[in-house]
């Protein structure tokens, strides 16, 4: 299939089974799986999600479904409850990332594969192969689009729309010519551009229900024998084409069962656009060596690279906490001043004074070596002037929650915490179940509600050995 490499990607999105799966990628993708819960019950309450959950309600029919929205423990159909919990899952700036492909799995791959699990009565080993699935093929297909791509469409989205796709893929049975078809549908629909930034729209949201949404959506045709283009991707005109200068097809299938993509993604540690975390990392190192007070800095150098410059470099003076998690003046002097970014930090003192006066001390400026490395590798440098005339380098190789400086458990478990803390999503009696339930998510026969009050109720036992030889049939389990 060397030369349809849109066919052996499908191929291998639907033929993937969890026992192919190695532990240690299985383990990750548990952990995966709590930072993601966390960030989707972030979104609680946030203007621009409720918006979009009030149109899902609306378009629904106000008809109660299987699958589970989280930020308002009510039930939808599976295609509106994974257009919420993505556009949840969004809005915190918590949720993972892939370095090289600079892509946010997580938030178009678990509420699609939380929406149809629950529906379709799916294992727990079953809902992690279609995550693995979705995780390989996305960052399979952001790093094909390349760094052209990412200067102007949301790869979130645009590579999101066809990891939704396959992970909804799989979760149906779809067959390699039916995964093909699925992509075809998920390709033409997928977008996503990032002038939203400039005018502190809510864009960014829209982008990931809409990618979740309309990748299930498409699997959900494929299965139903809609026809979809057959090379997509790497076709005359098909997604590179029209979305990228420097396309590799070869990143397509590298390294498909042997290579596992998932295992390389990262844990976000601040409540930021994570092209602000490397120099943010290594100013904090700085001014923990040095022992430096916020008014010791005169002057912070954030190197970095274009891409960094490409969209940081928008948001000059920011007048929204979204904004303000795409400034790197911002994001530093809340580090500086706080020891952290996170969603406190951020909500209640993005606009403040010595915030404000902070960030007009932080130039960025294209580092040579910094672009060199990236998106394989990123890093953080700094040049810190200070007020009694010394200059302080600074400089993180890995930054924190990268696969070799990543988050262990309890720092995962911590982190969901907070950020429940923060949106009243739940109590922290209720987390502590739901951790317990999603630790052990892998040995669960079945996957059901997430938050007591929610979900699909249980099965009689009729109706759970039909499910187990439904999910037999998939081969999902």
């Amino acid at each position: 299939m060397a030369d349809h490499p849109s066919l052996a990607l499908a191929t291998f999105a639907a033929q993937l089974d969890f026992e192919s799966i190695p532990s240690g990628v299985v383990e990750r993708t548990v952990n995966l799986y709590v930072d993601w819960l966390g960030a989707a019950l972030a979104g609680k309450g946030a203007r621009p999600v409720e918006t979009i959950a009030q149109f899902a309600r609306g378009a629904g029919g106000g008809l109660e479904g299987p699958s589970e929205v989280l930020i308002d423990r009510t039930r939808a159909t599976p295609y509106f409850a994974a257009m919420v919990n993505a556009a949840a899952s969004h809005f915190a700036e918590q949720d993972d990332v892939h370095n090289g492909s600079v892509f946010h799995p997580a938030t178009v791959v678990f509420p699609v594969a939380l929406a149809l699990a629950q529906a379709h009565h799916v294992s727990g080993r079953g809902f992690i192969a279609a995550v693995v699935v979705g995780y390989e093929t996305g960052i399979r297909i952001g790093e094909f689009l390349g760094r052209s791509h990412y200067k102007v469409f949301h790869t979130t989205d645009t590579a999101g729309t066809l990891a939704a796709a396959a992970t909804a893929g799989r979760l149906l049975g779809l067959t390699p010519s039916q995964m093909v078809d699925a992509f075809g549908s998920a390709g033409t629909q997928a977008s996503g551009l990032w002038e939203f930034l400039r005018d502190a729209a809510d864009s960014k949201q829209l982008h990931t229900a809409m990618a979740a949404a309309n990748g299930l959506m498409a699997a959900q045709f494929a299965a139903d024998g809609f026809k979809g283009a057959t090379r997509i991707l790497e076709g005359d005109k098909g997604v590179a084409a029209g979305m990228s200068t420097d396309a590799d097809p070869a990143r397509l299938t590298d390294g498909l069962g042997t290579r596992w993509a998932t295992a390389e993604t990262s844990f976000k540690y601040y409540a930021a656009c994570r092209h602000t975390h490397p120099a943010a990392d290594a100013l904090f190192a700085v001014v923990r060596q040095h022992a430096l007070a916020p008014d010791d800095i005169v002057n912070v150098t954030a190197h970095v690279h274009q891409g960094a410059l490409d969209v940081l470099g928008v948001v000059v003076v920011p007048s929204t906490v979204h904004q303000a998690e795409f400034n790197m003046g911002t994001v530093l002097g809340l580090v500086v001043h706080h020891g952290y970014a996170g969603v406190s930090e951020f909500e209640n003192d993005f606009s403040a004074d010595t915030i404000a006066t902070f960030r007009d001390k932080v130039p960025m400026v294209y580092d040579d070596e910094v672009d060199y490395a990236y998106p394989a590798r990123w890093i953080g440098k700094v040049t810190v002037t200070t007020r009694d005339g010394r200059t302080l380098a600074g400089r993180v190789d890995e930054p924190k929650g990268d696969p070799g400086n990543t988050l262990s458990r309890d720092e995962l478990a911590t982190k969901l915490r907070r950020l429940v803390a923060f949106s009243g999503a739940a109590s922290q009696e209720e987390v502590s179940r739901l951790l317990d339930r999603a630790w052990q998510i892998v040995s669960q026969p079945r996957v059901t509600g997430v938050l007591e009050g929610g979900g699909v109720a249980e099965l009689d036992a009729s109706a759970q050995a039909a499910a187990n030889v439904s999910e037999t049939a998939r081969g999902a389990a």
